[in-house]
């Protein structure tokens, strides 16, 4: 009987320095420092020098960060053009990874594989995966796409692409504090399919597309986009007892955005992203969607399958919230993850490349054996 892991659950495939996922305690933290921390006070790109230098920066490498990833954010002529030839109700995630894959076309560094060139790239990438999904808001509604302004950090620049008008603080602050959140979680399953692909000498973009097409799946960041479907179909407060009896206590469904393949206790974003998704509820004025998820979630808990598996709201669960209380289409919510994801993704790729070792593991064959060659005209 084979003892190999499904999923390769509890299996280590080497050490990291950029965050430490404790699902046990429900505890996340990127190079030594707590999530909550960072989500109260830090601007993402203080995350991004973190996880790319190993320190929080002081003001002057500060700004240099920001205005480098300013800077750079533009996308070439002809990746915007090819972006409004896509049908516009294409899979959001879809056409992300295939801009970020014609970029490579007009990287200078495309095929450079040096440390340094990796970081070049890894700043050009940041900002232009940013830059691609607000062109693309616009692109789909008949508007025309907006540059990067180069005073702005990159969440006020996301803001300002996607509106076009200057940046309203409270929103910054969300899609900042969200960005924060999601930077990085360790081995994820997009993760690791950036760095298995790098792994083979491959460049860094296509291990930037390995990791926005697993991204894409519904299990991994897609989830936050069921979630808020979910929190559609109920519909109103009031429909909440009735749907969790009708599909939770009585049928075969899930609670999508509850539970964690890792997290054992409340997942610590989840916690940071419930107080901010509620602040949102009340500053527009619209309550209706924090209280049903938030109800929902207290059903859950108060149920005693839920309690027996240990089963919490997950990062998905109220960043669904924050983020349609902010007017972002719900199927723009998981290229919101890939943007925030992109600094875990370049510092997990640059990570392996200077350590690097080919990731090839081995599988246990459970086929049959010592079956006899047949002729064509012998088969059933």
């Amino acid at each position: 009987m084979s003892q190999a892991k499904k999923g390769l659950d509890g299996l280590s495939i080497g050490d990291s320095r950029l965050s430490l996922v404790n699902g046990t305690e429900g505890k996340l933290i990127y190079s030594g420092y707590k999530i909550e921390d960072l989500a109260a006070h830090a601007l993402y790109e203080e995350v991004v020098y973190l996880l790319w230098e190993g320190k929080l920066p002081n003001a002057t490498e500060l700004e240099q960060l920001r205005a480098a990833i300013a800077e750079n954010a533009g996308i070439p002529d002809e990746v915007l053009t090819l972006l409004k030839t896509f049908p516009k109700d294409a899979n959001a995630m879809a056409v992300l990874r295939t801009a970020v894959s014609a970029l490579a076309f007009y990287d200078p560094d495309s095929e450079n594989y040096s440390l340094d060139a990796l970081r070049r790239k890894a700043v050009r990438l940041t900002g232009q995966v940013t830059t691609i999904s607000a062109a693309w808001m616009r692109i789909r509604k008949g508007q025309e796409p907006l540059a990067p302004r180069k005073d702005l950090n990159l969440s006020a620049n996301f803001v300002y692409m996607i509106t076009g008008a200057e940046p309203a603080a409270t929103a910054v602050d969300a899609i900042n504090a969200y960005m924060v959140l999601l930077t990085e979680h360790g081995m994820n399953a997009s993760t690791f399919a950036s760095r298995v692909t790098v792994s083979t000498g491959s460049d860094m973009h296509s291990a930037i597309v390995s990791a926005i097409g697993t991204l894409k799946g519904p299990a991994h960041g897609g989830a936050n986009t069921e979630a808020m479907l979910q929190f559609m179909e109920i519909g109103e407060v009031e429909n909440v007892d009735r749907w969790f009896n009708d599909n939770i206590k009585n049928g075969n469904r899930r609670i999508m955005g509850i539970g964690h393949r890792v997290y054992k206790a409340l997942d610590p974003r989840a916690a940071v992203l419930r107080e901010r998704s509620e602040a949102l509820a009340k500053a527009s004025g619209n309550m209706k969607w924090f209280l049903i998820a938030d109800n929902l979630a207290k059903l859950a808990r108060a149920d005693q399958y839920f309690i027996e598996r240990n089963l919490y709201p997950n990062v998905d669960y109220f960043s669904a919230i924050a983020l349609y209380t902010l007017d972002i289409d719900v199927d723009m919510f998981t290229p919101l993850f890939a943007m925030s994801r992109m600094a875990g993704w370049t510092a997990h790729i640059i990570e392996q490349v200077e350590s690097n070792r080919l990731i090839r593991p081995s599988v246990d064959y459970v086929g049959p054996l010592g079956l006899a060659w047949k002729p064509l005209e012998e088969r059933e």
